[in-house]
């Protein structure tokens, strides 16, 4: 299925889930926001929310530092 990622597309499997997403990205669950479709996904959810073609994925990854 396809999905825009950060304005990009990207080809994930059907029935992926914000986990499988950030696997492929190589993103840490624990150090990023992920809003679908203008909504906000919980942490403790991202390995519930199952991702649809077309879905609108935003990624930010929180750094630290001073």
């Amino acid at each position: 299925m396809q999905i825009i990622v950060n304005a990009e597309p990207r080809e994930l499997p059907p029935g992926a889930s914000i986990v499988n997403l950030l696997e492929s990205l190589a993103l840490p669950g624990t150090r990023v926001a992920v809003e679908v479709n203008r909504e906000l996904v919980r942490r403790a959810q991202h390995g519930d929310h199952q991702l649809h073609e077309g879905d609108v994925v935003e990624v930010v990854t929180l750094v630290g530092g001073g």
